[in-house]
C-alpha cells in the first residue's frame, strides 16, 4: 500500500538527496492552463530545500511509454530563484534532464518557473496536447523533482487554472472548497508517483456518464471532452456496454485496486490520438466523431477495455523491470508481451464480452492481427523479445520497412500468444478451467488502494501451472525467443477456427482504411499505400517487392491509368479473371518507372473460418458476469 498515500516518514534513500529537502514538505506546483489554446502551459513550482548544490531533474521514464519519452525538448523559459533574487542554473553536461543550482545561505524555498510547449512530442501522445477547445494534461511535462528520490517519497500539492468556462476530469481529489470563488483549482497533496499517474483533462464541451448505480463502489464514470457537443453523443447502447464492461472486469479478476476509476476520453482531431494507462484512471483520445462513424467506433471500440484492464495487468502487477523507483532509472522491456501483450489479448476480449464488438467483429479484429503477424517477415531474425528491448528506437520507426524491421510486435503477436495459453488450459483440464483462472490468482486478491506487485517471468509460469500443469515455460520462451517463418496461430486453431484469405473486405481492415486514409493491399500485391499514393511499406518476398517496388515510393498509375482506390481494386479483379499481370507507374525521387507485377490472383483479405472441433473461441467471449 505503499504507492499513492500520503509519507507519513522522512526516511530518504541517500544522504545526497536527504540535503536537498527541508523535512517532508509538499512542493508546490501551480499549472496555469489558460494560454492552452495557443499549446502552451505555464508552471510554477515552490520546492523546499537547503542550502547547497542542489540537483533537480525532470521525468525522463514515463510509465506506460516504457521508454525515456519525458518532452525535454519542450521545456521552456526555465527560470529559478531565491530570496527574491535570480539563480543561476546549469544543465548537466551529460544528462539532459538534470538541473544544477547552488541554493544559497538561509534559503528554504527555492522558486522554480517553466513554460511546456504542447504542439507536439508529448509523451503519452501521438501529437498535440491541446486546443482551442480541448486540453490534455501530464503532469510529467510540467514538473521538476529532486534527483535522487523514490517517486513515493515527494509530496506535490498541485493546483491548476483553466480557461474560463471550462471543466474538467481527473482521479485526483480537490481540496475542501474554501467557500470563496476561485478561479485556481486546488488538489490534495498526494506523491509524486499518484500525480503522474493522475492525469487531468479539460474542456468547454464537457459531459460525464456514471457507470456505477448511486451508492455503489467504487465509483466508476466516464469523463468527456471534445471540440464539440455533437462529439460527445455517445448512444445509450454504448453506454451499457461500459458499464457491463466494469461488471466484466470484475468476474474475470475478481477485486479492484483502485478506489474510484475515471475513463478520461478525449474526442478530438487536433489533440493527438492516445491511450495511456493509469491505476485509477485511463488517458484516452481518439478522433472527434469516434463516436459517431461507425467505422471510427468500430476501430476505436477496444481502446477503453485495454487501458481500462491495464489497471490491473501492469499497473498492479508489473514486470520487475518496469517498476523503478522513479522517473530516471532506466526501464528494461523484458516480459511486455505479458504487459502489454496479455493486455491486448484481454482487452478484445472483453470488448466483445461487454458488447462493444459481436462475436463477428472480434473474429476480424483477430483475424487482422494474425495476417499482419503472419506477413511479418521481420520475424525471421527478430524474436519477438526483441521487439520489447528494442521499444526505445523501435516506437520512433514509421510505416516504412516496418514487415522487416518489426515494430511494436509484442502487442498483437503478445495476443495470439495468450489465446494460444488460454485454448490450452482448456485442453489440459478438458474445458474446465481458463485463463480467467489465471487472472483471478494472478490478478486478484484483496480490493483496495492501488499498490505494485512486481513479477518476474518465473512467477508468471508458477501461476499458469497452480491453474493446470505444463511446459509454460517451454512454450513461453519458445514463443518468445526463437525466430520463426510464421505467426503462432495455434491458438486460433485450438479454438476452432482457422485463417482463409478471400475477396471479401474484413471489416477491421475496411474501417482502418476509411479513417486511415489508405488501402491495405498487403495481402495481394504486397503494400500498403496512402491516398496520396505514398507506399508505406511493401513486404519483402511480396509480388510489388520481387518486382522492384519498395517503400517511400509513390504510386501514380495503373495500367496506365490515374491510380486511386477503385482503379486498383478494379484492376485486380480483372486481372484475376484475364490472367494478365498488372503495371504500376512509380514516381521515386522525382524519377518515374513501370514496374510489371506478376499478380493474378484478385483482391485478399484475412477472416476466420470455422473448422473441425467444438467452437472453443465462441465460448471465451460469452460473458462471464451475472
Amino acid at each position: 500500500m505503499r504507492r499513492f498515500v500520503l509519507v507519513v516518514s522522512c526516511f530518504l534513500f541517500n544522504f545526497l538527496a536527504l540535503a536537498q529537502i527541508a523535512n517532508c514538505q509538499a512542493i508546490r506546483l501551480s499549472v496555469d492552463l489558460t494560454d492552452a489554446p495557443r499549446n502552451i502551459y505555464h508552471a510554477q513550482l515552490i520546492l523546499p530545500v537547503k542550502p547547497g548544490p542542489t540537483t533537480l531533474v525532470y521525468p525522463k521514464w514515463i510509465p506506460g511509454n516504457h521508454r525515456p519519452s519525458g518532452p525535454i525538448e519542450n521545456v521552456t523559459g526555465v527560470k529559478m530563484e531565491a530570496g527574491g533574487r535570480s539563480l543561476p542554473w546549469e544543465r548537466d553536461s551529460v544528462d539532459m534532464y538534470a538541473f544544477h543550482v547552488d541554493v544559497p545561505a538561509g534559503v528554504n524555498e527555492l522558486n522554480v518557473s517553466l513554460d511546456t510547449i504542447t504542439t507536439n512530442g508529448v509523451a503519452g501522445s501521438s501529437g498535440a496536447a491541446a486546443s482551442s477547445h480541448v486540453l490534455d494534461l501530464n503532469w510529467n511535462q510540467v514538473l521538476l523533482y529532486p534527483q535522487g528520490l523514490s517517486s513515493d517519497d515527494v509530496q506535490f500539492a498541485a493546483s491548476v487554472k483553466l480557461p474560463a468556462g471550462w471543466k474538467f476530469g481527473t482521479a485526483l481529489k480537490e481540496e475542501e472548497a474554501s467557500g470563496q470563488p476561485s478561479a485556481e483549482i486546488h488538489f490534495k497533496p498526494v506523491s509524486l508517483t499518484t500525480l503522474v499517474d493522475s492525469p487531468l483533462i479539460a474542456g468547454d464541451h464537457y459531459r460525464k456518464i456514471e457507470l456505477t448505480k448511486p451508492g455503489e463502489t467504487p465509483v466508476h464514470e466516464i469523463d468527456m471532452v471534445s471540440e464539440s457537443d455533437a462529439g460527445l453523443a455517445m448512444t445509450p447502447e454504448d453506454q451499457a456496454a461500459y458499464r457491463k464492461l466494469v461488471a466484466e472486469t470484475g468476474a474475470l479478476f475478481g477485486a479492484r485496486h483502485y478506489l474510484e476509476y475515471h475513463f478520461l476520453f478525449t474526442l478530438s482531431d487536433e489533440v493527438g490520438g492516445r491511450g495511456l494507462e493509469h491505476h485509477q484512471s485511463s488517458d484516452n483520445g481518439i478522433e472527434e466523431r469516434g463516436l459517431i462513424d461507425p467505422d471510427i467506433r468500430l476501430f476505436e471500440a477496444g481502446l477503453l477495455p485495454h487501458e481500462f484492464t491495464h489497471s490491473w495487468n501492469g499497473k498492479y502487477r508489473r514486470p520487475v523491470g518496469l517498476a523503478t523507483r522513479n522517473y530516471q532509472e532506466p526501464m528494461v522491456g523484458d516480459l511486455l508481451w505479458v504487459y502489454e501483450g496479455l493486455t491486448e489479448y484481454l482487452g478484445d476480449v472483453l470488448t466483445a464480452r461487454s458488447g462493444l464488438w459481436t462475436p463477428e467483429e472480434y473474429r476480424e479484429a483477430l483475424a487482422m492481427t494474425a495476417a499482419a503477424m503472419d506477413h511479418r517477415v521481420g520475424r525471421t531474425w527478430r524474436p519477438l523479445e526483441d521487439t520489447a528491448r528494442s521499444v526505445q528506437f523501435l516506437r520512433l520507426g514509421g510505416p516504412q520497412w516496418q514487415s522487416w524491421r518489426r515494430g511494436l510486435d509484442y502487442y498483437p503477436e503478445g495476443e495470439l500468444i495468450w489465446l494460444e495459453v488460454d485454448t490450452l488450459i482448456g485442453q489440459q483440464t478438458h474445458g474446465q478451467k481458463s485463463l480467467n483462472d489465471f487472472c483471478r490468482l494472478f490478478y486478484g486478491g484483496q480490493s483496495g488502494p492501488p499498490k505494485v506487485v512486481p513479477y518476474t517471468f518465473d512467477d508468471l509460469v508458477n501461476t499458469l501451472n497452480q491453474v493446470t500443469p505444463y511446459d509454460w515455460a517451454g512454450l513461453l520462451r519458445e514463443r518468445t525467443n526463437a525466430v520463426t517463418t510464421h505467426a503462432p496461430l495455434g491458438g486460433i486453431e485450438g479454438g476452432g477456427w482457422r485463417v482463409v484469405y478471400d475477396e471479401r473486405p474484413n471489416l477491421m481492415i475496411h474501417a482502418f482504411e476509411k479513417f486511415g486514409k489508405n488501402l491495405n493491399a498487403f495481402y495481394s500485391l504486397g503494400f500498403l499505400v496512402r491516398e496520396n499514393g505514398e507506399l508505406q511499406d511493401v513486404i519483402p518476398g511480396s509480388p510489388a517487392y520481387t518486382a522492384g517496388i519498395g517503400p517511400g515510393m509513390k504510386l501514380v498509375a495503373v495500367n496506365g491509368r490515374r491510380w486511386s482506390k477503385d482503379v486498383l481494386r478494379d484492376t485486380l479483379r480483372i486481372s484475376k479473371q484475364n490472367h494478365q499481370p498488372i503495371d504500376l507507374l512509380i514516381e521515386n525521387a522525382q524519377f518515374f518507372k513501370t514496374y510489371t507485377v506478376a499478380y493474378q490472383d484478385g483482391e485478399k483479405y484475412p477472416h476466420l473460418e470455422r473448422a473441425s472441433g467444438p467452437d472453443v473461441l465462441g465460448g471465451i467471449l460469452k460473458p462471464v458476469s451475472k
